[in-house]
């Protein structure tokens, strides 16, 4: 299985990120400047993505994408806690900037996990 390159991972997290902003702006404005508007879209972005890769194997960026997220290094499908896990990570950004000589990300590397071409 090829692994995923940077720009298709980048344009998935883009795709879940507009997701998660217009779903969140549908209980709370997108103008508002206070906190809890991004801490709304900050919470939608990181139930949707672990909702989606637990049940589907990816997330709504990364199926349009045809990007799939696996275990490491068996490449079976990756358990619910693994997923929240990796999402929570890749909230926290840091993790998922930093990166191996395989690509990798960090948030990758602490979950087992693997994002692979369909």
């Amino acid at each position: 299985m090829e692994r995923a390159g940077l720009g298709r991972r980048f344009a998935a997290i883009s795709i879940d990120w507009a997701i998660a902003t217009f779903s969140a702006a549908l209980v709370i404005p997108l103008q508002s400047s206070s906190l809890g508007p991004s801490l709304t879209r900050l919470g939608v972005f990181v139930l949707e993505v672990a909702l989606l890769t637990s049940l589907g194997g990816a997330s709504a960026g990364q199926r349009i994408m045809k990007l799939k997220v696996l275990s490491w290094p068996d490449y079976l499908f990756v358990k619910p806690t693994a997923v929240f896990l990796r999402t929570v990570l890749i909230a926290l950004v840091i993790p998922a900037v930093i990166t191996d000589q395989d690509g990798r990300g960090l948030h990758d590397r602490i979950a087992k996990t693997v994002v692979v071409k369909l």
